[in-house]
Formats: structure tokens, C-alpha cells, sequence
């Protein structure tokens, strides 16, 4: 596998650019512990997360398609301009189908934030192709990152360049790789009102002090705090999920029956997997003309242990927003 370009932001944190093996360009950054995420310029989707010592943090079905125009399942798929079905776009929308591009000269990052880190710059903008299923004109920048300490950060920002107003729903469908889901549970999002799409979008509130799983579960969590926790009690370690602009968080897992009636995905993978999605579902973005939103999404592990102790100082000191430099 050949290096096509290698940008290095600081003496110790780099990006290089590289082929998969379907010939795709893909961007790989490291951080000087030694973990890495790579991103593939096919969705602008995240398909890898390493921590230092080298472990994978994000599940890929071992059935995944990575050849265009076919979305790869698993990483982090970019959902936009919808997050589900509609008539007139395909599922979950286009842009995990296109090929995005790399920013050659990105806006630097924050002073305060550019410490160890790595980061990538990848755009898409509408063409004929989307100007004909979806008639509105956008300018899409992703951001990844990977900071000094292992964290892993997405940073969309979507502005209308279309002479009129749209409006889009959104979603980093994020696929965890957890070692078995029956000892998964998730904190965070006790007390807070779903909806159900396995019961026709009715909705619900949920009763248990976590969310745990024994069946299939495809929920849209409403309002949902900017710090949600999820925790493998088999790996005792806990991934932190924060998010802004996002007020929605979508749980998933296919369980048995429907995971043997995907094409690309394993029938017993439901076991070592579990989305966790921070999204704009219930209430669609409007931008006006010129307008832009952003929407973040930052990833990190920690033990369990730690887990507990800070959980509900990070949540409550987060619910409400924070002062995060974008």
C-alpha cells in the first residue's frame, strides 16, 4: 500500500493519505501514543478507531462492502440530508453513497486545541447527480480528529448556498464494537422520552435506571443530555460520548432475526456491536440562505471505574451546552 501524500500539523502528529484495497483513497491519522483512526474519502466515513495499543473501538460487519456506490457498515457513517427512509432519497441519505474530497488547505485549528493532535478536512458539495433527488444546494465540511490522548472528534458543518431555505435531519450513525451486548447498558438516558420505530414511532418513556438489551432495539432518544456513557462491564472500560448540536441520540441493535436478513452483515455480529448515534431526528435543521449549522460529535474511552466517579460531573456540567472551542 502505497503513500500518496503525508501533512504533518506538529513535530509529532500526522495525516497520510493512502489507497485501500479497492483503490479508494482513505486518510490516516496517528497520534504520538500510537493510536489511529482512518477515514475513508468514500462517505467521508470514519471506518477505523485504535486506541495506543492498538485495539479496534469501532465494529465493521465482517460482510461490509467498502466498493462505491455501496455504504460500508460499520465505522461512522455520515447520515445527511436524512437519518431513515424517505420516498425520495435512499436510506439514511447520499452522502455515505459519494466520494468526498480533502481539503487541501483546511482552517487551522484552535490554539488551545491543537496540542498532539491530528485532524483532516474533507468536503462534499452538491452536484447534478444530488440536485435531482434533493433540489438545494449545500457545502458540506467534516473534520475529523484525533486528539493527543486517544479521543476521537467529528465536526460537520453543513451551509446553504441554495437561494431558498432547506431542511435536513442528521446522524453520526456510530457502531461500537462492545464484547457481548447482553453486558452492554447505557447512562445517560434514563427518564427521557423515545421513540419507538419497532412500535410504528409511538412514543415511550424509559423506566430502567440504564438501557440494557435482551432483544432488538431501534429507538430515537428525544433531548437527550450532551454526555451519555456507555458501558462494556466484560472490558471494564466505558465509552464517553459527547455531542452539540445533536439533540437526539438513536440506539440500535438488529439482535438475531433481522441481523440474518442483512446481506452485509454477520448473523451472530449483533452480539459484538451497538449504535449509539448522536442525531437531529425529531425536529429537522433549517438553514436559511447563507446560513450554517454545526453539529460535534467527540468519542473517548475510559475506564470504568473512572466512569462512575465522573459521569454525573460531566453530564450535569454539559447538558445545558459548554464553552467546547469549534
Amino acid at each position: 500500500m502505497g503513500h500518496t501524500a503525508v501533512a504533518v500539523w506538529d513535530h509529532k502528529a500526522a495525516i497520510e493519505i493512502t489507497k485501500d484495497w479497492n483503490g479508494i483513497d482513505q486518510v490516516v491519522l496517528r497520534n504520538p501514543h500510537g493510536a489511529s483512526v482512518k477515514v475513508s474519502l468514500h462517505g467521508g466515513q470514519v471506518t477505523s478507531w485504535r486506541n495506543e495499543h492498538g485495539e479496534e473501538l469501532l465494529f465493521t460487519s465482517s460482510k461490509a462492502s467498502f466498493k462505491p456506490p455501496k455504504a460500508i457498515r460499520g465505522g461512522i457513517p455520515v447520515c445527511f440530508p436524512q437519518f431513515g427512509n424517505c420516498a425520495s432519497l435512499e436510506q439514511h441519505g447520499f452522502a455515505k453513497n459519494k466520494i468526498w474530497t480533502v481539503d487541501e488547505n483546511p482552517p487551522p485549528l484552535h490554539p488551545n486545541d491543537s496540542h498532539g493532535k491530528s485532524f483532516v478536512d474533507l468536503l462534499l458539495k452538491s452536484t447534478e447527480e444530488e440536485l435531482k433527488c434533493w433540489p438545494y444546494s449545500f457545502e458540506f465540511r467534516l473534520r475529523v480528529s484525533l486528539g493527543a490522548d486517544g479521543g476521537l472528534s467529528l465536526i460537520s458543518r453543513v451551509r446553504n448556498i441554495n437561494g431558498k431555505p432547506f431542511s435536513f435531519s442528521f446522524a453520526y450513525h456510530t457502531y461500537l464494537l462492545v464484547s457481548d451486548i447482553s453486558e452492554v447498558r447505557i447512562e445517560g438516558l434514563e427518564t427521557l422520552d423515545y421513540l419507538d420505530n419497532l412500535c410504528k414511532k409511538e412514543r415511550f418513556t424509559e423506566q430502567g435506571d440504564a438501557v440494557t438489551f435482551e432483544s432488538e432495539v431501534d429507538r430515537v432518544y428525544l433531548h437527550c443530555p450532551n454526555v451519555i456513557a456507555v458501558l462494556d462491564h466484560e472490558r471494564k472500560r466505558t465509552y464517553m460520548i459527547r455531542k452539540e448540536g445533536l439533540p437526539d441520540v438513536v440506539v440500535w441493535n438488529p439482535w438475531e432475526k433481522k441481523s440474518k436478513s442483512m446481506v452485509d452483515f454477520g448473523d451472530e455480529e449483533y452480539k459484538h456491536m451497538l449504535c449509539v448515534d448522536g442525531a437531529a431526528m425529531e425536529k429537522p435543521i433549517t438553514l436559511k440562505p447563507g446560513e450554517e449549522w454545526t453539529g460535534r460529535l467527540e468519542l473517548s474511552v475510559v475506564p470504568s471505574s473512572f466512569c462512575i466517579e465522573h459521569f454525573e460531573i460531566q453530564r450535569k456540567s454539559l447538558r445545558y451546552g459548554s464553552n467546547v472551542q469549534l
